[in-house]
């Protein structure tokens, strides 16, 4: 006797899974204040110790603390997409959390999805609460237009570090998935000019930086202020395209390895 087919989805009831899975996903997030605490607070305090008061005097003062609420903001943000696709998709991989998912009738793509938006949930905490900092205490000015697009910007450009977080996630085990995220993440973010103006470097290192996603949305959010280093930003915006679907590409390749797996 064959089995019955599944009755497809409807899109009530796609919606109904991906806001529970969301819940799910944010609400275990945030049980977890060894991840929670620094992925907040981290940001704030690099920005403050070294936006603002290392740059308390002088005519730049102003330029300094704006130039570097930007690219703290890329820093705070990538961090979560990195860690919650790169480290939880590689422990629930090993869990078996992953491979139950894919034989139960629920779609994947609820899955990824809610992660996604627990990253940007989180990136969006981080950014507001810099462009706070950064307009009480450092008297950061800018348009509206300006903090809008700024936003937008860091916001939708965590996408390539979600798809490399979970290219990560799916290629190696839970226990090694911390230290290979921060082996990426934290030298990218000082070679990408995160933590210190990328003017500062050699023309070696900052031809290097070119590499780098985290420089090109660096770039994409310093030009919006009139801070870029002068490359025009659809080329920022295209490299970061071009990485998203590149490592959604290699993200796809390892899936079905784990699939076959079954």
């Amino acid at each position: 006797m064959s089995a019955l087919p599944l009755t497809p989805l409807t899109l009530q009831q796609r919606w109904s899974i991906f806001v529970v899975e969301a819940q799910t996903e944010l609400l275990k997030t945030f049980r977890t204040p060894a991840f929670v605490i620094p992925s907040l607070l981290f940001p704030i305090m690099f920005y403050v110790f070294f936006g603002l008061l290392f740059n308390s005097a002088g005519s730049q003062a102003g330029n300094a603390a704006k130039y570097l609420m930007a690219t703290y903001a890329v820093f705070g943000a990538i961090g979560p997409a990195l860690f919650s696709f790169g480290v939880d998709v590689a422990t629930d991989k090993d869990k078996g959390i992953l491979s139950l998912k894919l034989v139960s009738p629920m779609p994947l793509s609820s899955y990824f999805a809610a992660r996604i938006l627990v990253a940007m949930i989180f990136a969006l905490m981080i950014i507001m609460s810099l462009f706070a900092v950064g307009a009480i205490f450092g008297d950061v000015t800018m348009t509206r237009v300006q903090w809008g697009a700024t936003l937008i910007a860091v916001l939708f450009g965590t996408l390539p570090f979600c798809a490399i977080g979970l290219f990560i996630g799916l290629s190696v085990s839970g226990k090694a998935a911390p230290a290979i995220v921060n082996l990426i993440y934290l030298p990218m973010a000082f070679l990408s000019g995160l933590w210190v103006p990328i003017h500062l470097f050699s023309s070696s290192m900052e031809t290097l930086a070119n590499v780098f996603p985290a420089y090109h949305l660096a770039q994409l959010a310093l030009g919006i202020q009139g801070n870029s280093v002068g490359t025009a930003w659809y080329l920022h915006a295209a490299a970061l395209l071009g990485y998203t679907i590149i490592f959604l590409a290699l993200s796809a390749r390892q899936f079905k390895r784990i699939d076959n797996r079954r």
